[in-house]
């Protein structure tokens, strides 16, 4: 078995510790380094060379937010989940945005937080508690003012972030379009690589973030 190897970052060392006992009782697990900002978790990667951080964005010296590039830049095979007691969109858009792939809050329960631990070792993106995920679906649903125009999308990539907002997949969009999933497929590539975005929960939080996923006529 091939363990996932992880530190921990967070500037209280009750919580630090807290989550190393509960994480050594997953024989696939194992912390390798615990660090109280920043600095620390840097430090911390160029020795251990971990598979994934799990890190809080409030911290001193150097927040989760400052950290998330650096970690990208020195070692981008790292991944990066957020465990924070912070919610707002905003913090979530920037944190995916900067290239963590989850994001789950403090009040997460023991299965969640492990869950979330394997899913993004996988590189799969888990970044919403059910809770978190019915309050943005809801805001999704509300009809923006005025959608942001200065992006490069088209009328027909537009529609199709949208649905993607919606957490619809390739195939539930192609057959809403009436068309080809593999033109789906297509669209979606050309909406990440226009806006700079490294995944369809990046695409999601983009429209969110930007206005762009009010109501759907579908």
């Amino acid at each position: 078995m091939k363990k996932i190897r992880l530190i921990i970052v967070d500037d209280q060392m009750v919580i630090r510790e807290g989550l190393a006992a509960l994480l050594a009782n997953y024989p696939d697990l194992e912390v390798v380094g615990q660090a109280a900002d920043g600095i620390q978790a840097m430090e911390i990667i160029q020795q251990e060379k971990p598979d994934l951080v799990l890190l809080d964005l409030v911290m001193p010296r150097q927040d989760g937010l400052t950290t998330i590039p650096q970690i990208r830049e020195s070692a981008p095979n790292i991944r990066i989940l957020v465990f924070t007691a912070h919610y707002e969109n905003d913090l979530v858009y920037r944190a995916i945005k900067a290239g963590a792939l989850g994001y789950l809050l403090k009040d997460a329960t023991r299965d969640q937080l492990v869950q979330a631990i394997h899913d993004v070792a996988q590189g799969k993106a888990s970044f919403l508690q059910p809770y978190i995920a019915s309050k943005m679906l809801q805001e999704i649903d509300q009809p923006a003012d005025s959608a942001v125009t200065t992006n490069p999308l088209t009328q027909r990539e537009l529609e199709i972030i949208r649905l993607v907002a919606r957490g619809l997949s390739n195939q539930e969009i192609a057959e809403k379009l009436v068309v080809n999933q593999r033109t789906i497929a297509k669209n979606v590539s050309s909406i990440l690589d226009k806006l700079q975005l490294a995944n369809r929960t990046q695409a999601a939080l983009f429209a969110l973030h930007e206005g762009l996923s009010q109501r759907s006529p579908f």
